[in-house]
């Protein structure tokens, strides 16, 4: 079965096994309500069932029914939660999980050429940005917004473009 990283465990956070975590997904509400099953990323047999989830700061204090003090919480520190593809769920039309479009072929919508691969994604703020690598190794940005990204065909791993000037210089 494949996993899917969630959240980093970084540091406790008070006496009664509270962790505080990093995310890794876009859906800190639906992975860390009451209920949600959580699996250890080294330790897929340890299953953690989540009985409270809330953001702090920059991070979110997480609870689990089978970690109940400080003791317990220690010996999760830098372990990495993950979530089986059966809990994922399916997303609506124009959104992605990061696997499906890390990898694919970007073309260019009028001339079929190939301009590279998508080797990172970034999410600075209104709409994420993917990182382009072309087979030269050169790399260029380009905004994942309707103007620019025209089709996203994630059977064929390949995405279709019509760059605006300047997002990719030419020497």
């Amino acid at each position: 079965m494949q996993y899917y990283d969630v959240a980093q465990i970084v540091t406790t956070h008070g006496l009664k096994g509270e962790v505080k975590v990093n995310l890794i997904t876009d859906f800190p509400g639906e992975r860390f309500s009451a209920g949600s099953k959580l699996t250890l990323k080294d330790d897929q047999d340890r299953v953690l069932t989540v009985t409270s989830g809330r953001p702090f700061k920059q991070s979110w204090l997480v609870q689990f029914a089978e970690v109940t003090d400080i003791d317990q919480a220690e010996k999760l520190k830098g372990k990495t939660l993950v979530v089986s593809e059966d809990a994922q769920h399916d997303l609506p039309d124009g959104v992605y999980y990061y696997r499906d479009i890390l990898g694919c072929t970007v073309l260019d919508n009028q001339t079929g050429e190939i301009l590279g691969k998508i080797t990172d994604i970034m999410s600075p703020g209104a709409n994420d940005v993917w990182q382009v690598t072309e087979e030269s190794g050169k790399e260029y940005l380009i905004p994942y917004i309707d103007d620019v990204v025209k089709k996203v065909d994630i059977a064929a791993k390949e995405v279709y473009v019509e760059l605006m000037e300047g997002l990719r210089d030419e020497d």
